[in-house]
């Protein structure tokens, strides 16, 4: 199975939204990143903190930066309409890492709920919203030298099987696999902390089971990009 994404514009931000509840799917929701743009960099200065515009400020290319501001303005635009308060008063806190104990877990509102995760590539940005800890990874189809100097590293079962296949076909298979792990290893909370060889989400057209207490899923954003989202059963 495969999830569809809803489209989001952030001009058109909804006022109210009720979260999802316990068992419920995620709620997904797709920017595209040239479309949103303009009235991302227009509504920034009064939405995102001090830290989030200081990171903004921080990256070398224009495209990045305004991928960084339209995607963190449609998260607390989104955040905002299930706490129901204004998105510059989101409550957004790190939570522990599960890996060293420090103050650089998972991004989290202050108690708790909803669970959410981000992704975005230069193109688009990918928003997940759960009544359990989530994750989501988006990613644009990578070049084969790119994937010829990671694939290696991955866990023993993913190796084997984009060992057996062309270049071509491993690059769409690695970018499969690399979505589905990255996006558990934000739900979980550790990110690329925790080693690629642990965890076998598999490269086939279907993620594999698992990992244990967690649904993978595939979800649909195009040919030039791959995603997943994986949440916490309970």
């Amino acid at each position: 199975m495969t999830l569809v994404p809803e489209r989001f514009a952030v001009a058109a931000a909804p006022a109210r939204l009720t979260p999802p509840g316990p068992g419920e799917p995620p709620r997904l929701c797709l920017v595209d990143t040239a479309a949103n743009a303009a009235a991302a960099v227009h509504m920034a200065p009064g939405l995102l903190s001090r830290e989030e515009r200081e990171r903004a400020t921080g990256f070398h290319f224009d495209r990045d930066r305004t991928s960084y501001v339209t995607a963190h303005v449609a998260l607390r635009l989104m955040l905002a309409a299930y706490l129901g308060t204004r998105p510059g008063s989101v409550p957004l806190i790190r939570e522990t890492c599960p890996s060293c104990g420090g103050p650089h877990g998972r991004p989290a509102v202050e108690g708790g709920a909803p669970h959410f995760s981000l992704s975005h590539s230069r193109q688009v940005t990918l928003l997940a919203f759960a009544a359990t800890p989530v994750g989501v990874d988006v990613e644009a189809l990578p070049g084969e030298e790119a994937v010829d100097g990671v694939w290696q590293s991955l866990h023993p079962a993913e190796v084997a099987e984009l060992g057996t296949l062309p270049p071509v076909e491993r690059r769409e298979a690695f970018a499969r696999a690399w979505a589905r792990k990255e996006a558990y290893l934000k739900g979980l909370g550790t990110g690329l902390a925790r080693d690629l060889s642990e965890d076998y989400v598999g490269s086939g057209p279907d993620p594999a089971p698992g990992p244990e207490g967690w649904r993978l899923t595939d979800v649909a954003v195009g040919d030039a990009h791959r995603a997943a989202v994986a949440v916490r059963l309970r």
